[in-house]
């Protein structure tokens, strides 16, 4: 019973853990795809979980949440656009204080992933080694 219930305490780290990370990513992914190019919001959370190999997925509140914020603080634009298929669409861009955030955040937390040091020792627990 006592091992049960460490496994479901860890279970329950990882899942908590992977929460906050996939929270934090997502404000990346959003902000790297209106690096890209303008998108309205709905075509955002496909083009999240395509670009990321579907490890993130976010729903389309999340991102129109997360788009607000973002405008409200000038990282982003907004303007409608003429639409064929439907109703106007409310088009999202990155302004340059989004662009130097970005650039920031890339280079504060995500480098360091390309380091062949740390890219060897990640490897080694993936590989199961035992530490040197």
């Amino acid at each position: 019973m006592v091992a049960s219930n460490h496994k479901d305490e860890v279970s329950e780290l990882l899942g908590n853990w992977e929460s906050v990370f996939k929270r934090g990513l997502l404000t990346f992914w959003i902000l790297l795809l209106l690096h890209e190019r303008p998108h309205y919001p709905y075509e955002m959370d496909d083009a999240v979980a395509a670009s990321s190999d579907g490890a993130m997925s976010a729903d389309s509140n999340s991102i129109y949440r997360a788009l607000r914020r973002f405008e409200s603080l000038g990282l982003v634009t907004s303007a409608l656009r003429h639409s064929d298929s439907g109703p106007d669409r409310r088009y999202y861009r990155l302004t340059e204080s989004g662009k130097n955030l970005l650039a920031q955040f890339i280079q504060r937390n995500l480098l360091i992933f390309q380091e062949k040091s740390l890219a060897s020792r990640m490897q080694s627990v993936l590989d199961g080694a035992e530490p040197a």
